[in-house]
């Protein structure tokens, strides 16, 4: 009997014990999976480079934050510039149709996941193509604000500039700057100034709102061209820049209003290097 009692005790020791490491295995198991999990957030939260327009994120910065980034600081066909000494030529046509579209704003934040166009308040657009230069066709993505602006003329700086970011089928870039002086209200963007988001990240849609963008545009049509980048990382060269020579004007109350959101977010002028600035000489106004 005693025996019998002590293969007992054995059995009962040996299945505790088993018991006991099926545990550690499985709480070993269970900690190992949430330190991986972990170590992958932080992981992801590390990638996601913050980039912006202060001191240790800002222009100067951008080509050491990501080597994604390297063209901000090695490219030799950077964008803005300084739009002085163009040459005057014959170009191919511009021609721009915008459809009434409903307005979605975004208040934009600075991270590369932010869809890369910068610190700034934008508007989406998706009303198909809108224009065309030559026998290409561009889609108007998107367009949005930098204050002052980005480029130069004789290396005078607007209050303001636009952006109207198109992209082509077989995705070249094509960008419209519009200069924005200080004059007159503009009635047109009264309906994208009376909704500009107020917190970071957020997203207005509004399905009865719509914005007339042909009402955006000076009424000379003559552009300065030539072959730059995008002014935000990853600064990405091959974009085809057409800036108006005319500027547009905000009130002095709806550039402030702007600037209470945004103010300081322009990359400093770049290099013209071996490129060519063109003057398409088109004088020609709308009637």
């Amino acid at each position: 009997m005693i025996r019998s009692d002590d293969s007992n005790i054995k059995k009962h020791t040996l299945f505790l014990a088993a018991v006991s490491i099926l545990l550690l295995v499985f709480c070993g198991t269970s900690l190992l999976k949430e330190a991986i999990a972990a170590q992958k957030t932080a992981q992801h939260e590390e990638n996601q480079t913050h980039w912006g327009y202060e001191p240790g994120n800002g222009p100067f910065s951008w080509g050491k934050l990501n080597k994604d980034w390297l063209l901000c600081a090695e490219g030799d066909q950077q964008s803005p510039i300084d739009l002085t000494g163009a040459r005057q030529k014959k170009m191919d046509g511009m021609k721009l149709e915008f459809p009434t579209a409903n307005l979605k704003i975004v208040h934009q934040t600075h991270v590369l996941e932010a869809l890369d166009n910068g610190h700034t308040i934008q508007i989406n657009y998706d009303g198909g193509e809108t224009l065309k230069i030559g026998n290409k066709r561009f889609a108007l993505r998107q367009y949005h604000f930098h204050s002052p602006s980005e480029h130069t003329v004789n290396g005078r700086r607007n209050p303001m500039e636009m952006h109207m970011v198109h992209v082509s089928q077989d995705k070249k870039l094509a960008v419209i700057g519009v200069f924005i002086e200080q004059g007159r209200h503009n009635a047109a963007f009264d309906r994208i100034w009376s909704n500009l988001p107020t917190q970071t990240g957020q997203e207005v849609h509004h399905e009865n709102v719509q914005v007339d963008i042909d009402h955006f545009l000076p009424r000379n049509k003559a552009t300065y061209r030539y072959r730059g980048s995008l002014t935000t990382p990853p600064c990405s060269e091959g974009v085809g820049w057409f800036v108006y020579v005319e500027p547009i004007e905000l009130s002095r109350d709806q550039i402030e209003a702007f600037q209470k959101i945004f103010h300081g977010n322009n990359r400093p002028i770049q290099p013209l290097n071996d490129r060519t600035l063109w003057y398409d000489g088109i004088e020609k106004r709308l009637q």
